[in-house]
């Protein structure tokens, strides 16, 4: 595979592997005292630029979360700008997750009235370009159009010149009369994963490597929903609604799953398929808290995922396994900034931890 177009992905992304941080790092972030001493670590990392630039205009978690979501998108630009033209349709597709996050977090602050100015501090972007710049369609000046919008219902329409209006628009009617926003964020979802499985088609042979890596989340994800559903005694029928396709498993066995008598039940189930589930179970049974599962599924798709990826680096696999690290690693710095704000003991914030982990 000599003349493979993902030598020079490979050339560009493997010297970048290093810049995420290791486990000694971690060690030192969960011993912080405060935000503000988590951000003077990180000021010795490769978050050191964008730490400096968000103290200027933000401070404590705030500024945080601004310097993560910023180095966070320069990296997925780096793996985007590092795709040959063959694989460069289905990474812009899954990039473009992050418009959809975006989307879906302003939607969220329109059904519960949080203030423009915190939403968009939230706002995945980077130095005032968004996360889906160059794979989506929206900049960060449209997001804030939408956040300047009165109502729900015009966030909606001003999102149908984005393409993703048909998708919200039909659903708006039956929020007004519920104020349930969830069939929204699923529909968003839904479109978003349908359109990147699709892009996998016009790939060299290594479609495989992509769908894959899609089934092993959406399966995470719809195992997730069950356990929600249970913990709250939704009727089935509902959980189903909400179920991701493009999974290895169908939502034909949710109802078999399902007639757990509890959630614990329901982990030793899903511990068929994923056999680090049953490590929430404490949590859950302690504090009726769900984060035990959701950072269990994690690392075990992580685990899976990043051997798996290693096994094929001439092709998709280098790019997934690269932007994977990028995930986890905002997701762990995010968790170690909120555990800051809210006084977590270093020892619950070192048990949900992802990438620090592995």
């Amino acid at each position: 595979m000599a003349g493979s177009p993902y030598a020079i992905s490979l050339g560009r992304l493997k010297p970048e592997f290093p810049s995420f941080l290791p486990r000694e790092t971690f060690a030192s972030l969960l011993a912080a005292r405060d935000t503000n001493d988590l951000a003077k670590l990180l000021e010795a990392t490769a978050y050191a630029s964008d730490i400096v630039r968000a103290r200027a205009t933000h401070s404590g978690g705030a500024m945080l979360e601004v310097a993560i979501n910023r180095t966070f998108v320069r990296r997925n630009r780096h793996a985007y700008d590092s795709s040959p033209f063959a694989g460069r349709q289905v990474v812009a597709a899954y990039l473009a997750r992050w418009d959809i996050e975006n989307i879906e977090l302003i939607l969220g602050a329109k059904a519960t009235g949080r203030p423009v100015t915190e939403t968009e501090d939230h706002l995945v972007s980077s130095r005032e370009i968004p996360a889906g710049l160059y794979a989506g369609v929206m900049t960060l000046d449209d997001f804030r159009q939408l956040l300047a919008q009165p109502t729900l219902e015009a966030t909606a329409t001003a999102l149908v010149p984005f393409g993703y209006g048909a998708t919200v628009l039909p659903l708006v009617e039956a929020f007004e009369r519920t104020h349930d926003i969830f069939p929204i964020l699923n529909a968003l979802d839904r479109a978003h994963y349908r359109d990147v499985l699709s892009a996998t088609r016009f790939f060299q042979g290594d479609e495989w490597v992509v769908r894959g890596y899609l089934s092993g989340e959406i399966d995470a994800r719809n195992a997730l929903l069950l356990l929600k559903g249970k913990a709250i005694e939704l009727p089935v029928d509902q959980v189903v609604a909400g179920w991701l396709d493009g999974g290895s498993f169908p939502a034909t066995q949710a109802s078999d799953l399902y007639s757990a008598r509890g959630v614990p039940e329901l982990a030793e189930r899903l511990a068929e398929k994923f056999p680090s589930i049953v490590q929430g179970t404490e949590e859950y049974l302690s504090g009726k808290s769900l984060v035990g599962f959701e950072v269990a599924l994690q690392r075990d798709r992580a685990q899976r995922e990043f051997k798996r990826l290693a096994t094929y680096p001439l092709g998709l696999s280098v790019i997934f396994a690269y932007l994977l690290r990028n995930e986890l690693e905002r997701g762990d710095l995010r968790r170690l900034a909120f555990g800051k704000v809210y006084g977590l003991s270093q020892e619950r914030l070192g048990s949900l931890l992802v990438s620090a982990a592995l």
